[in-house]
């Protein structure tokens, strides 16, 4: 072999490898504790735990590690203390998810089935990609799939442990716009918005335990919101959101403890519920914002508005802050509204057309379609931007997740992870 082809084989190796930040000396080992296993993190809330965010937001406090190309998935990545898994869409007929190394973004394994679907027309403009969430326990990867299933695969692996066809199980027709609701893992159980309904499945083997508020399905039906496990008045619940409901459910058999009606365009409730002390918030698409009080007294529940105004909310779950919402809404605006009276205190200026929130402690990032970062202050009495960085040139749909002092951010087209520098 000549010396120049030896020279241009060497190129194109280093060119097909993940592109690469080198880790220092500093950099610390990951812990379990502030990894980000399921939609919108630890407690599904969207608060940050790990080391202090740096004071600015620049090229020299974000420091890019590695990038791997992928197709299109509105999927927020999960990350554990190994690997980072994230989901694609391929050639528009099959999912695939995948385990890339924490460290070094390199392939570990991939799984792939065919599944893919096609959203409405009016809907298009958004893709026809895979759209939830997935969630990690430790051990099992759950993850759905377009085509309402769940499938649950051995995180270290990839092999498939159990699959639920949710449309063939239940004989109810495909969500319109796929399967949206990310999966809820607690205890030996597993929870989904499928199926036209609310499902409870063994997480070890994808058995129904229990099966309730059946929608019908369709283009109405099934949920654009996640579920979240909430104690109000006292009572551990799964408190979920439908395309026309609030509802707080028993954990153990599915029996609705309470439903509030939540008026939205088209059923387009799309928040995860919000819980705030005894009570709930949410808001819905071209309608309102709610505060909703949940009491039990003698063994029934009641549901009280504690206050609505006139924020219109969209796709972007809100941050809790000092008694404070901070959210992004139809308008591309951030707002922050007092939790206590319902009054708004600031609407900031457009922005993207949709953003995730991740907060710790006064200060919140917000990443928006465009691809760009924000460090966003909570003051409640002004719009305060700290800094923002451009780290993308595409689209950034799918959920930021922060894991200690590292971000990872799911691109349309790749996954990019960043580390906090001093």
């Amino acid at each position: 072999m000549s010396r120049y082809l030896a020279e241009f084989l060497v190129v194109v190796l280093i060119l097909s490898l993940p592109t690469l930040v080198p880790a220092d000396d500093t950099e610390e080992a990951p812990s379990s504790t502030s990894n980000w296993p399921q939609w919108r993190g630890q407690n599904r809330d969207g608060q940050s735990t790990g080391p202090d965010w740096p004071a600015r937001l620049d090229e020299n406090t974000l420091k890019r590690k590695w990038s791997v190309p992928l197709g299109p998935s509105y999927s927020g990545p999960i990350v554990s203390d190994q690997f980072v898994f994230t989901t694609e869409t391929k050639n528009k007929e099959s999912e695939v998810v995948l385990a890339l190394d924490r460290k070094t973004g390199e392939e570990r394994w991939r799984t792939e089935w065919k599944g893919a679907m096609t959203v409405p027309f009016f809907a298009a403009s958004n893709g026809s990609w895979i759209r939830s969430t997935p969630a990690y326990d430790g051990e099992c990867l759950y993850v759905a799939g377009m085509r309402d299933v769940l499938v649950c695969l051995d995180a270290d692996s990839g092999q498939e442990n159990w699959r639920v066809d949710f449309a063939k199980r239940f004989d109810t027709p495909l969500p319109a716009f796929g399967f949206v609701c990310s999966p809820l893992v607690d205890g030996d159980a597993v929870y989904v918005q499928a199926g036209a309904s609310v499902v409870k499945l063994d997480k070890q083997t994808g058995e129904t335990i229990w099966r309730t508020l059946d929608d019908g399905g369709g283009m109405f039906g099934s949920a654009f919101s996640s579920p979240i496990i909430a104690t109000l008045s006292g009572r551990r619940q799964l408190l979920v959101q439908t395309r026309t409901d609030l509802a707080g459910l028993d954990l153990e058999n599915g029996d609705i403890f309470w439903r509030q009606r939540v008026p939205a365009f088209r059923g387009m409730n799309i928040l995860t519920p919000l819980v705030v002390g005894d009570a709930v918030f949410t808001s819905s698409y071209r309608n309102k914002s709610w505060l909703y009080r949940v009491a039990e007294r003698s063994g029934q529940f009641d549901v009280d508005t504690v206050w609505s105004n006139n924020v219109q909310g969209y796709m972007s779950t809100p941050v809790v802050i000092g008694g404070h919402a901070y959210l992004h809404l139809q308008n591309r605006r951030f707002a922050c509204i007092n939790l206590e009276t319902g009054e708004r205190t600031w609407t900031s200026r457009p922005f993207g057309k949709y953003a995730s929130l991740v907060a710790q402690g006064d200060r919140f990032l917000a990443l928006d379609a465009g691809g760009r970062l924000m460090l966003i202050k909570a003051n409640s009495q002004e719009f305060e931007l700290i800094d923002d960085e451009k780290v993308s040139d595409d689209e950034t749909w799918a959920h930021l997740a922060v894991s200690g002092n590292e971000l990872f951010i799911r691109e349309l087209g790749a996954i990019t992870a960043y580390r906090w520098a001093d």
